[in-house]
């Protein structure tokens, strides 16, 4: 008899043992588990930060394509058919900017944003209200939050 009772201390401080190794261990996965999920949205995250940022120095060189289409949709030709090709050509450009995700600024009628406006010149305007653009020389594009090129606007007041 004294002996089981010398063996249920010791199956005692064994659970306790083993449950102190198992809470520690259950621990560990949670913070593993953790760590692993901080890490794929980390990566998520650089990765679109890697494809906005390529797509961004693409579309820079092709920009001014871009506004060389738009001048010669402007231009004034007595040949429709040729007018006509230059538009369809311009509005697929388009299509495939808006499709990779690259947005135009918007400019006339609003408030002046140095982070996306590039101010060239200012006027005195009683009809717009203080630093609301007037003008647009130069259109400015952007894909997500970062800007690939700034718009050049006159600001008003």
């Amino acid at each position: 008899m004294e002996e089981e009772k010398k063996e249920e201390p010791i199956q005692e401080e064994n659970k306790s043992s083993v449950q102190l190794e198992l809470d520690e261990t259950v621990d560990r996965l949670k913070r593993l588990m953790a760590e692993f999920d901080n890490y794929k949205k980390r990566s998520a995250k650089e990765r679109e930060g890697l494809y906005n940022s390529l797509v961004a120095d693409i579309v820079q060189k092709l920009l001014p394509v871009l506004d060389n289409l738009e001048n010669a949709a402007c231009a004034e030709t007595q040949d429709s058919v040729y007018k006509q090709g230059i538009e369809l050509v311009l509005k697929q450009f388009q299509d495939v900017m808006t499709s990779i995700g690259v947005q135009k600024i918007e400019t006339i009628g609003t408030t002046f944003d140095p982070e996306i406006h590039e101010a060239v010149s200012s006027i005195q305007d009683e009809k717009l209200g203080e630093k609301e653009i007037a003008q647009e020389y130069r259109k400015g594009y952007k894909i997500g939050n970062r800007v690939i090129r700034h718009a050049m606007v006159v600001v008003a007041n």
